[in-house]
Protein backbone atom coordinates (compact mmCIF):
# COMPACT_ATOMS: atom_id res chain seq x y z
CA UNK A 1 0.00 0.00 0.00
CA UNK A 2 0.94 3.26 -0.91
CA UNK A 3 0.81 4.86 2.56
CA UNK A 4 3.80 2.66 3.55
CA UNK A 5 6.23 4.95 1.48
CA UNK A 6 4.96 7.86 1.16
CA UNK A 7 6.15 11.27 2.96
CA UNK A 8 3.77 12.61 5.46
CA UNK A 9 5.36 15.96 5.97
CA UNK A 10 3.29 17.52 2.98
CA UNK A 11 3.89 21.43 2.03
CA UNK A 12 0.59 21.77 0.84
CA UNK A 13 -0.88 25.91 -0.31
CA UNK A 14 -4.53 26.74 -0.23
CA UNK A 15 -7.09 27.40 -2.17
CA UNK A 16 -6.43 31.28 -1.16
CA UNK A 17 -2.77 31.42 -1.90
CA UNK A 18 -1.16 33.39 -4.78
CA UNK A 19 0.74 31.87 -7.77
CA UNK A 20 3.94 34.18 -6.26
CA UNK A 21 3.36 32.29 -2.70
CA UNK A 22 3.13 28.88 -4.42
CA UNK A 23 6.37 29.71 -6.30
CA UNK A 24 7.96 30.54 -3.57
CA UNK A 25 7.41 27.31 -1.69
CA UNK A 26 8.57 25.42 -4.68
CA UNK A 27 12.01 27.74 -4.69
CA UNK A 28 12.70 27.86 -1.13
CA UNK A 29 11.55 23.70 0.10
CA UNK A 30 12.54 22.31 -3.50
CA UNK A 31 9.79 20.84 -4.32
CA UNK A 32 8.26 19.95 -7.45
CA UNK A 33 4.57 19.41 -6.94
CA UNK A 34 2.05 21.26 -4.30
CA UNK A 35 -1.17 20.08 -3.58
CA UNK A 36 -3.75 22.53 -3.42
CA UNK A 37 -6.27 22.49 -0.28
CA UNK A 38 -9.47 23.69 0.81
CA UNK A 39 -10.38 24.61 4.84
CA UNK A 40 -10.75 21.03 5.46
CA UNK A 41 -7.76 19.96 4.10
CA UNK A 42 -9.47 18.21 1.02
CA UNK A 43 -7.41 18.16 -2.10
CA UNK A 44 -8.69 20.36 -5.03
CA UNK A 45 -5.85 20.70 -7.21
CA UNK A 46 -2.06 20.94 -7.84
CA UNK A 47 0.42 22.78 -9.07
CA UNK A 48 3.87 21.67 -10.31
CA UNK A 49 6.77 23.42 -11.47
CA UNK A 50 5.45 23.00 -14.84
CA UNK A 51 3.00 25.18 -14.23
CA UNK A 52 5.02 28.15 -12.68
CA UNK A 53 7.68 27.91 -15.18
CA UNK A 54 4.85 28.48 -17.87
CA UNK A 55 4.37 31.47 -17.11
CA UNK A 56 8.21 32.32 -18.03
CA UNK A 57 7.89 29.87 -21.13
CA UNK A 58 8.13 31.42 -24.40
CA UNK A 59 4.48 31.23 -26.03
CA UNK A 60 6.32 29.42 -29.50
CA UNK A 61 7.80 26.60 -27.70
CA UNK A 62 5.34 24.68 -28.26
CA UNK A 63 5.71 25.15 -31.81
CA UNK A 64 9.03 24.14 -32.08
CA UNK A 65 9.16 20.50 -32.98
CA UNK A 66 13.08 19.71 -32.43
CA UNK A 67 14.99 21.74 -29.87
CA UNK A 68 18.36 21.08 -30.66
CA UNK A 69 19.14 23.78 -32.77
CA UNK A 70 18.21 26.28 -30.63
CA UNK A 71 21.46 27.01 -28.31
CA UNK A 72 19.05 29.93 -26.07
CA UNK A 73 15.99 31.51 -26.13
CA UNK A 74 17.91 34.97 -26.27
CA UNK A 75 16.36 38.05 -24.55
CA UNK A 76 13.37 36.12 -23.60
CA UNK A 77 15.25 34.36 -21.10
CA UNK A 78 15.73 37.09 -19.03
CA UNK A 79 12.01 38.27 -19.19
CA UNK A 80 10.14 37.78 -16.01
CA UNK A 81 6.03 37.35 -15.40
CA UNK A 82 4.64 40.91 -14.29
CA UNK A 83 3.26 41.30 -10.56
CA UNK A 84 -0.43 40.74 -11.45
CA UNK A 85 -0.12 37.66 -13.46
CA UNK A 86 2.07 36.27 -9.97
CA UNK A 87 -0.66 38.07 -8.03
CA UNK A 88 -3.68 36.08 -9.21
CA UNK A 89 -5.24 32.91 -6.97
CA UNK A 90 -3.00 29.35 -7.37
CA UNK A 91 -6.61 28.33 -8.56
CA UNK A 92 -5.79 30.69 -12.09
CA UNK A 93 -3.28 27.93 -12.34
CA UNK A 94 -3.70 24.31 -11.02
CA UNK A 95 -4.29 21.29 -12.42
CA UNK A 96 -7.36 19.32 -11.60
CA UNK A 97 -6.69 17.32 -8.67
CA UNK A 98 -4.81 13.51 -9.49
CA UNK A 99 -4.24 11.43 -6.34
CA UNK A 100 -3.98 8.46 -4.89
CA UNK A 101 -5.49 6.57 -2.62
CA UNK A 102 -3.45 5.85 0.66
CA UNK A 103 -4.29 2.23 0.53
CA UNK A 104 -4.18 1.88 -3.12
CA UNK A 105 -1.34 -0.57 -4.19
CA UNK A 106 2.37 0.75 -5.39
CA UNK A 107 2.11 -1.07 -8.92
CA UNK A 108 -1.06 0.13 -9.14
CA UNK A 109 -0.14 3.38 -8.20
CA UNK A 110 3.25 3.58 -10.39
CA UNK A 111 1.44 2.72 -13.57
CA UNK A 112 -1.05 5.38 -12.80
CA UNK A 113 1.84 8.29 -12.33
CA UNK A 114 3.80 6.72 -15.98
CA UNK A 115 0.14 6.64 -17.47
CA UNK A 116 -0.20 10.48 -16.70
CA UNK A 117 3.62 11.04 -17.16
CA UNK A 118 4.19 12.15 -13.25
CA UNK A 119 7.12 12.35 -11.25
CA UNK A 120 4.75 12.95 -8.06
CA UNK A 121 1.12 12.35 -6.85
CA UNK A 122 -0.84 13.46 -3.89
CA UNK A 123 -2.50 11.03 -1.62
CA UNK A 124 -5.87 11.44 0.30
CA UNK A 125 -7.69 9.50 2.82
CA UNK A 126 -10.93 7.79 2.11
CA UNK A 127 -12.72 10.85 2.76
CA UNK A 128 -10.38 13.01 0.47
CA UNK A 129 -8.01 15.03 2.96
CA UNK A 130 -4.16 14.68 1.82
CA UNK A 131 -2.45 12.71 3.91
CA UNK A 132 1.41 12.69 1.79
CA UNK A 133 2.74 12.95 -1.53
CA UNK A 134 4.29 9.93 -2.96
CA UNK A 135 6.99 9.83 -5.73
CA UNK A 136 8.57 7.59 -8.20
CA UNK A 137 11.50 7.18 -6.04
CA UNK A 138 9.77 6.31 -2.93
CA UNK A 139 7.35 3.66 -4.76
CA UNK A 140 10.56 1.82 -6.66
CA UNK A 141 12.73 2.04 -3.63
CA UNK A 142 9.56 0.04 -1.71
CA UNK A 143 9.42 -2.29 -4.62
CA UNK A 144 13.19 -3.05 -4.67
CA UNK A 145 13.60 -3.20 -1.14
CA UNK A 146 11.93 -6.40 -1.04
CA UNK A 147 14.28 -7.80 -4.13
CA UNK A 148 16.97 -7.99 -1.18
CA UNK A 149 15.61 -11.23 -0.15
CA UNK A 150 15.65 -12.88 -3.53
CA UNK A 151 17.74 -15.70 -3.27
CA UNK A 152 20.10 -18.16 -5.80
CA UNK A 153 18.17 -21.14 -6.21
CA UNK A 154 19.38 -24.55 -4.83
CA UNK A 155 20.62 -27.18 -7.32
Amino acid sequence: MIKKCMKRNVISVTENSTILEAASLVANRHVGLIPVINENKELVGTINLNDLLSLEMPAFINLIGDLDFVEDFGAVETTRPSFLDVSKPITNLMQPPRAAAEDDGMLYTYALMMKHNLSDLPVVSSTGQLVGVVSKVDIGAEILSGWEDIKEPNE
